[in-house]
This record gives structure tokens, C-alpha cells and sequence, in this order.
């Protein structure tokens, strides 16, 4: 294998052997985009020449078309601020670009014309996220229509609510499940809020954000040759110092993540408790089958997909408590911990995509209801009788729950007994199409 890279680079991997990891490739691709626009921009400018400029954007062609992957080699876990990972980047163009001119072309004089790792790394994880962000907004899309579409199937099996994990008010399978859509249609719309405030690029400021050893031009038309390369609708930060010194947009984005993060985790755990047993457990609902659930319990069926989803949640919120403390350790002109916040920010949107698809797909597509379960824990609730309120009142309706609960006699059946109410009017006060929605217009007659 033909190395490309150079000194700096095996100067990197000899001093951070840590986790055996290795950069995304869209966050390769995001440097090297930069690099592309660099030098287009330092040619129009008259900066750089033209031959070299022409080699430097072939070569960045090529990466970006997938080649040379095994030689971004850095672990994430480097010098601050991402010089290792810019500098492998760097020589990696400068010695393909030299190969294919046979020119002499240099990773920092040329490669690296009028740039710094710290205007190159901030811009470069902006655009990484801005590439991969379609696809878990899309795969949010999907889960929320996932949700509706249960929830309409399920839109007419009534149950027992919780509160408190005690007997509630009753409600509809289906409701529950237009609630779960609903949540995650709202961290969805976060989210996008979060991308909005990443379109705001610095780049052009090198070093500390004054824009020293570059051409007056060049910030400007580099945000306007970025945004035709990469196609996002990129724009100026307005400040380029603090686009140097200011990580708080990656921490907003990673937020909104844990956010989501953290609505799926409740809404897996309200699945797994509708689910348990099946015999020993609430058994309302099945989940699919995904595997076996034990290598010494013959036939028993885990919450697989649930757990995984879960437990990449955990993970999530892990990754975004590393970034709100390297987001606060900046100090003056930089902020040095980019290369965790870029490798932290973009696991997170990666296995979150890719969980919530699966969770989707094999999971919440294959979820069916257990209607004889959700009628049998609805006839046993004590919850309901906040149904008679209205009609007994609070202090009579909570003495005939006590005494519902002595005798196992249900309350619909205690309240006829006890002359309160006829037969045909606890039909109608106790009837699946009343005890679901606003009902304090029911009479009775």
C-alpha cells in the first residue's frame, strides 16, 4: 500500500495510539470540500498558481469520489484543536496533487493557502452535520408516520391509563401512540432549529478570526464557493473572532440530540412495560420477535430492539455531557477540544440515525395489540371511577372505590347495585365511546 500522507501525520500516530478509531468519512469529506474551495479561490485571487490550484481540486475530486480512504488514519483522541487530523488531510492532497503534476506541492504554502486548522476544523464539522442531518430528520419523519398509522390502528381498543404507575383514567391504545408520534415530531422540528444556526460558517479567519494572511476578498467568496460545492445554503458567521472562540451551536445541536434521546428512551420504556410478561406482566401490547430471548429459557421473547434503542440513547446523552464540557473549556481565542466535540457530535447523529430506523422497521411496524389484556386490566381499575365524579360527586365516588377494592365487585356494577345510578345509565357513563374524551355534556336522563 502507497502511503500519501506525510511527517506530520506519523508524528500524530506515534503520539496518540488511543482508541484505535478513525475519522468518519463525511468528516474527511467536509475538510476536504474546504480544501477544494481554497484553492479555487486562491487562484482567482491570484494567490496561487494556476496548475497547482487545477491539481489540488482533482485530487480533492478523488477523495471525495472515495479514494485514498485508508489514509485519514488520525484517532480522534489528538492534539487540540484538530491539527493532526487538518495536517493528514493536508499531505495527503499535497502529495497525490504532486504526483499526478509532478509538481512540487506543499500541505501548508499550498494546501493550506490562507487557512488554519482553527477556521478549517469549526467549518468542517458544520458541513459533516449538515450532510448527515437529512437522513435522521427523514428517519424521524418516518418513525412519527410509524406511530400514527399504529395509532390508528389501535384507535378503538380502550385500557386502563397510568399515572404514578397506579390505575388512571381510561384511554385508548391509540392515543397513546398519536402522543409518541407527536413527541417526536416536535424533537424533530428542534432539531432543525439547531441546523439553521450551522449554516453560519467563519472560515477566513484562520488563525484567531482576523482573517491575517489572507486576501480581503476571500472570506466572502469562500462562503459563496462552498455553498455551490457542497449545495447547503451556507452563509457568514458576521464574526469571524467568534466563530473561533464560540462552540455553543454544536452544543445546541447535541442538546436537541439528548433531547430526543432522552423522549426515546421514555417512550421504549413505556413499550417494554405495555409489553411485559406475558403472564406475569400488563401483556397489552406484543412487540415482534426479533431473536431468541434466552440461551436457558426455552421460548422466552426480550424487548430486543428496545433495548438497543435504549441503550444508544444512554450513549447519546453520554457523548453530549463530553461536549458541554469541552464547549466550557474554551479559553480566549479557541476552543482547543474540537477534535472531541467533531468525533462526539457526529457518533451521535450517526447511531441515532441508524437505531431509529431499525427501531422503526422492527419494532414499531410490527407491534400488535392484545385487546383481551387491555379490556381485563380496564375492568379492574380503580382509575375509572373518576368517570362518576360528575354525577356522585368525589367524596361518595371515592367511598364506593374502597369498596369495590374489598369486594372485587367492578364499579360499574357496585354503583347499580347501590341504587346511584340504573343499569342503562351506567352503560352510558361507562361506555368505551364516553370514557376517552371531554364528557360534561352527558346527561343524565
Amino acid at each position: 500500500m502507497k502511503t500519501y500522507y506525510g511527517a506530520e501525520t506519523i508524528k500524530a500516530l506515534e503520539n496518540f495510539p488511543i482508541s484505535g478509531l478513525k475519522p468518519n468519512p463525511i468528516y474527511i469529506s467536509s475538510i476536504v470540500y474546504i480544501k477544494k474551495a481554497a484553492a479555487r479561490v486562491n487562484n482567482h485571487l491570484g494567490t496561487l498558481d494556476n496548475k497547482i490550484a487545477l491539481s489540488i481540486a482533482k485530487t480533492c475530486d478523488e477523495i471525495l469520489a472515495g479514494k485514498f480512504a485508508d489514509q485519514f488514519v488520525i484517532d480522534p483522541y489528538q492534539a487540540g484543536a484538530g491539527t493532526s487530523i487538518h495536517m493528514n488531510v493536508n499531505e495527503v492532497i499535497a502529495n497525490r496533487a504532486s504526483e499526478i503534476s509532478h509538481l512540487d506541492i506543499h500541505p501548508n504554502d499550498h494546501v493550506n493557502m490562507s487557512q488554519s486548522t482553527n477556521d478549517v476544523i469549526p467549518c468542517s464539522i458544520r458541513i459533516a452535520c449538515l450532510i448527515l442531518l437529512p437522513k435522521l430528520l427523514k428517519q424521524l419523519k418516518e418513525l412519527t408516520l410509524s406511530f400514527d398509522r399504529k395509532s390508528k390502528q389501535l384507535s378503538r381498543i380502550i385500557k386502563s391509563g397510568r399515572t404514578h404507575l397506579q390505575d388512571a383514567l381510561p384511554i385508548t391504545l391509540g392515543q397513546e401512540f398519536t402522543a409518541y408520534s407527536k413527541a417526536i415530531k416536535i424533537d424533530g422540528e428542534r432539531i432543525n432549529l439547531a441546523v439553521d444556526n450551522l449554516l453560519k460558517i467563519g472560515i477566513g479567519g484562520t488563525a484567531v478570526g482576523t482573517g491575517i494572511n489572507t486576501h480581503p476578498d476571500y472570506h466572502k467568496m469562500m462562503v459563496k464557493e462552498l455553498k455551490n460545492l457542497t449545495k447547503l445554503p451556507l452563509k457568514s458567521s458576521g464574526n469571524l473572532i467568534e466563530s473561533m472562540q464560540n462552540t455553543a451551536d454544536f452544543l445546541h445541536l447535541s442538546s436537541m440530540l439528548r433531547n430526543l434521546a432522552q423522549t426515546l428512551i421514555r417512550i421504549g420504556n413505556d413499550l417494554r412495560l405495555l409489553a411485559s410478561g406475558p403472564k406475569t406482566g400488563l401483556a397489552e401490547i406484543n412487540l415482534p420477535e426479533v431473536q431468541k430471548g434466552s440461551s436457558i429459557m426455552p421460548g422466552k421473547v426480550n424487548p430486543s430492539i428496545v433495548e438497543m434503542l435504549t441503550m444508544v440513547c444512554f450513549q447519546v446523552i453520554g457523548y453530549d455531557q463530553a461536549i458541554l464540557l469541552s464547549s466550557m473549556s474554551g479559553q480566549l481565542e479557541l476552543n482547543v477540544m474540537l477534535p472531541l466535540i467533531a468525533y462526539n457530535l457526529i457518533e451521535q447523529i450517526k447511531i441515532l440515525t441508524n437505531s431509529v430506523g431499525v427501531f422503526r422497521e422492527k419494532c414499531v411496524d410490527g407491534i400488535t395489540a392484545n385487546k383481551e389484556m387491555c379490556n381485563y386490566w380496564l375492568q379492574k381499575s380503580s382509575g375509572i371511577a373518576a368517570v362518576l365524579n360528575p354525577y356522585l360527586k368525589y367524596d361518595k365516588t371515592a367511598q364506593l372505590v374502597k369498596l369495590s377494592l374489598q369486594t372485587n365487585i367492578p364499579l360499574k356494577d357496585l354503583v347499580v347495585q347501590k341504587g346511584y345510578l340504573t343499569q342503562k345509565q351506567a352503560d352510558r357513563i361507562f361506555s368505551a365511546t364516553t370514557l376517552t374524551k371531554p364528557n360534561l355534556k352527558l346527561k343524565i336522563k
